[in-house]
């Protein structure tokens, strides 16, 4: 079928659904009306004290999802007092069947069972809110929402105080919130932004307060409204947290290496602290930060040549990180372009760039990652909608302690560095346009200049735009780069992955071995529609389309995260959502999406065309599918520079059921499928997970995933030179992958946790008829390799040798590609919050890392077993305590 076709088909498909919206009818903004307090609140969870009676109920809550404007099942309400320091909420759940409310423990931010919760837009900026929600069994959460709602945001975490009570009418809940912990203008009458709402969970009901759309697009935008705040008085907040720990680690000794005498023990100290330098603006610092609790990345491989990218998991980095976060494209399509970010925390703190040189006999103490010996940040928003952010922290120089026969001497394996992050965003008329700007830098001592930038400088500028209520929206971007170093680490850059200046038959680049910077660009620019009028069932239309390029230069992963350059995408995305219960569905929706890739040459590199639906039922089973179809597909990095190779087409599948997740113990089977045209790509994937909770302060996750995929003899190996020819190998490979991952809970009192993760994981990439490339762009697969005859490649001691022209003599050599990497990590975490904001922590880590090639041949699963728990793991007991002081 034409292409052209194939898209106006989809298109009216989508539109001739989404017709006949009938006018929405229009939404009174709600308000309350508070009053200072007067008298004393015993915070109980049961707000029976004469002082609540200064301030009438607040109520007539309306269903949210999945009945959208009707009456819930129970109604709610609240109250809301506050005096100089605090802010006082009371609810009310109404419940007809009090012996049925789910009181399910959990750690913090975890949202279990029933739970009502209270947004508070004290900036009034109509953009963002705090976020405080308390569950009927009495744990917390708390989320920092931006960007109208679309980001909600966990890693803040204030000191704030609630209580719950549950009795013959449903259950009751009072917080206590300290006016140090929100943000706000310094006028005398205040008017807030608010909303309440409230998680009915036998139903999964959600009912508000103020009553917001669904197919709105928008949340804090239309929040009801707050009044009667009146001379509350400036708080300086100040808090200061020391902290100390005791480390001890027992691993196998190594005979010979005086680095691994088999035990090592440490103890550190530090500090974290906040000051509010206005009501508006905060100043977070840390000196000699301890990240030894947080949980271990999980493990993973890849063999076509991309980095990995982990999630941020240390506090001071992910607490107001919505500031600093950069997105270069940020797309509703998606794809592997929405991770590139201007700033990517992980780069701070990372293990050293260098290695040491060791000679025979020499064994090295290298430190596994560079040491943070400070860092503050600055940020907040002012009453004028001016949101700033500023971040800067230096890591230490790092040395390699190397050893001979009892003689040290140390070497340079990471320079002093000083990292820099600049974020202002300015609000115009009420937060329907926005424009930003963003500048980072890095800094580096004179070391390892071959390797390393010097400097890196990165900088942009963006906008977004709303019009016709929030529901369309035009936002962009655009980026600069520029990189100073040496010659040699220059060139680096200039060959290294994600640049391949090198490649044959690129006309757009070229390698200048003299060049001492290199200055690149990008941006994106993306026009959509978030929201709109609905129909008969609640169905909506949405659909985003936008173009993202970077330049050749552009270079970010100094501080910043970026996949490739050398790119222009192009994406589409449309979507039909049903809002409503119809038919078996309590909502359902079907998207299409599409892409269209090129090089700067103009070269066409990729196209892929994708329908995927998923929909909940009334019986709460969640399931969807989605079909992918990729026609064309050239990649520029697959043999790393040699040349571009055209990629076999082919079709993907994938299919995911949920049971019920309201019940105790619930199932989630996934499954994606891929085959290649030609019979030269297979790709299986299958995925398992049970969560259970057989009573309220237990929970258990357990999963596991199997993946086998193989690709027919285009598998990039090495790049070998015989006679003055380059000769790029390939081979086909076979790679199978298992991972195992389990999470016990077990809640002891909402602010007494005791928490297991461990995660078995292997994978086996295998190699065989091995090939070099002939014509990477011809149209037959075949065509574009030449296979290796039986009598042209021997193996022997490790290593292929190949003798192309039959005269008995070896014209070069590659080593054994296989590999067999399993790896074990699991941490035990006792976490006590014995007094706001206040913790201890007892830990226990086992991580073991084996690359077992002598078993190449063994079953999968008695390899991971064999390796995963072997006596050579290494075991850490850390002791952590905070104590949070708060003025």
């Amino acid at each position: 079928m034409n292409k052209g076709w194939l898209l106006f088909i989809v298109f009216s498909f989508f539109f001739f659904n989404a017709h006949a919206f009938p006018a929405d009818s229009v939404i009174v903004k709600k308000r309350y009306d508070t009053t200072h307090l007067t008298g004393e609140i015993n915070l109980d969870g049961i707000p029976s004290e004469e002082a609540w009676e200064a301030v009438e109920w607040g109520g007539d809550f309306t269903q949210w999802q999945p009945n959208g404007g009707e009456a819930p099942s129970q109604q709610t309400n609240f109250k809301i007092l506050y005096d100089d320091r605090f802010l006082y909420v009371a609810f009310r759940a109404h419940d007809m069947a009090p012996d049925s409310i789910v009181k399910r423990l959990g750690r913090r931010d975890e949202f279990p069972g029933d739970f009502v919760e209270i947004n508070i837009d004290s900036y009034h900026d109509l953009r963002t809110a705090f976020s405080f929600t308390v569950s009927a069994s009495g744990v917390r959460g708390d989320e920092f929402i931006s960007n109208n709602g679309n980001n909600w945001d966990t890693s803040w975490n204030p000191i704030w105080f609630a209580k719950t009570n549950i009795d013959d009418e449903g259950w009751t809940a009072e917080l206590k919130i300290p006016l140090s912990q929100l943000r706000y203008g310094n006028k005398v009458d205040k008017v807030w932004g608010i909303q309440v709402t409230r998680r009915f969970f036998r139903k999964e009901e959600r009912s508000t307060w103020q009553y917001i759309p669904q197919n709105s697009g928008v949340w804090v935008s239309s929040f009801g409204e707050l009044h009667g705040l009146k001379n509350i008085p400036f708080h300086r907040q100040v808090e200061v947290a020391p902290y100390v720990t005791a480390q001890a680690d027992k691993y196998k000794k190594e005979p010979g290496n005086p680095f691994a005498k088999g035990s090592d023990t440490n103890i550190s100290a530090g500090l974290d602290g906040k000051v509010a330098v206005t009501n508006d603006l905060i100043l977070d610092f840390t000196i000699n930060p301890d990240f030894g609790q947080v949980e271990a990345d999980p493990s993973q491989v890849r063999i076509d040549g991309f980095q990995n990218f982990f999630e941020e998991r240390r506090p001071f980095f992910i607490e107001s990180r919505n500031i600093f976060d950069y997105q270069l494209t940020g797309s509703e399509a998606g794809g592997d372009y929405d991770s590139d970010l201007l700033f990517y925390s992980r780069r701070i703190g990372s293990a050293p760039h260098g290695h040491p040189h060791l000679e025979n006999g020499e064994y090295a103490r290298t430190p596994q990652n560079t040491s943070i010996l400070g860092a503050a940040k600055f940020s907040g928003k002012t009453k004028n909608g001016l949101s700033i952010g500023i971040l800067s922290s230096i890591t230490q120089r790092e040395m390699a302690t190397i050893d001979l026969n009892q003689q040290r001497r140390e070497e340079l394996v990471e320079p002093l560095t000083n990292y820099f992050v600049g974020r202002v965003q300015q609000d115009f008329k009420e937060g329907n346009t926005i424009i930003g700007g963003i500048v980072t830098s890095v800094n580096r001592e004179q070391g390892l200049s071959d390797l390393l930038h010097r400097n890196a400088f990165s900088g942009g500028m963006d906008f977004l735009h709303y019009w016709k209520e929030r529901t369309w929206y035009v936002r962009g971007n655009v980026i600069g780069s520029h990189v100073q170093g040496s010659k040699e680490a220059i060139l680096r850059t200039q060959t290294a992955f994600e640049h391949l200046f090198q490649r044959a038959g690129a006309s757009e680049v070229s390698v200048d071995s003299s060049r001492t910077s290199l200055t690149g660009m990008g941006g994106t620019v993306r026009f959509g529609k978030i929201g709109g009028k609905t129909g008969k069932l609640g169905q909506v239309l949405r659909f985003e389309t936008g173009l993202t390029f970077r330049s050749p230069e552009l270079e970010l992963n100094d501080i910043g995260f970026m996949l490739t350059s050398n790119e222009i995408n192009h994406f589409t995305w449309a979507g039909i959502h049903y809002q409503k219960p119809f038919s078996i569905f309590r909502n359902a929706r079907m998207n299409y999406n599409h892409w269209s890739r090129w090089d700067y040459s103009g070269q066409f590199l990729y196209q892929a065309f994708n329908f995927n639906s998923h929909a909940t039922f009334q019986n709460f089973w969640q399931a969807g599918t989605g079909l992918t179809w990729n026609p064309y597909d050239i990649s520029n990095n697959a043999l790393r520079g040699e040349s571009s190779l055209r990629r076999p087409a082919g079709i993907g599948h994938n299919v995911y059921v949920t049971t019920d997740t309201r019940k105790k113990v619930f199932f989630n089977l996934n499954t994606f499928n891929f085959w290649g045209f030609d019979n030269a790509v297979r790709g299986n994937n299958f995925g398992l997970s049970i969560i259970a909770q057989p009573f309220n302060a237990l929970r258990v996750i357990l999963s596991g995933n199997y993946s086998q995929n193989w690709r027919r003899q285009d598998q990039y190996v090495r790049t070998v030179a015989i006679d003055d020819v380059t000769r790029t190998i390939v081979g086909e490979v076979s790679q199978k992958t298992l991972r195992f991952t389990g999470r016990v809970s077990y809640n002891i009192t909402p602010d007494l946790t005791l928490q297991y993760y461990g995660q078995p994981y292997i994978t086996r990439p295998l190699y065989d008829n091995f090939s070099y490339v002939s014509d990477p762009l011809a149209a037959d697969y075949d065509d574009r390799f030449r296979a290796f005859n039986p009598g042209e490649i021997s193996f022997s001691d490790g290593s292929y040798s190949v003798d192309e022209n039959a005269d008995g003599q070896s014209d070069y050599t590659f080593g054994k590609p296989d590999f067999n990497f399993v790896q074990f990590r699991s941490n035990l975490i006792l976490r006590w919050e014995y007094k706001a904001g206040s913790e201890l922590f007892l830990v226990w880590s086992q991580g073991n890392t084996a690359d077992a090639l002598s078993e190449l041949n063994t079953p999968l699963a008695n390899s991971l077993w064999d390796n995963a728990f072997a006596e050579q793991s290494r075991n850490s007991f850390l002791i952590k305590m905070t104590y949070r002081f708060l003025r």
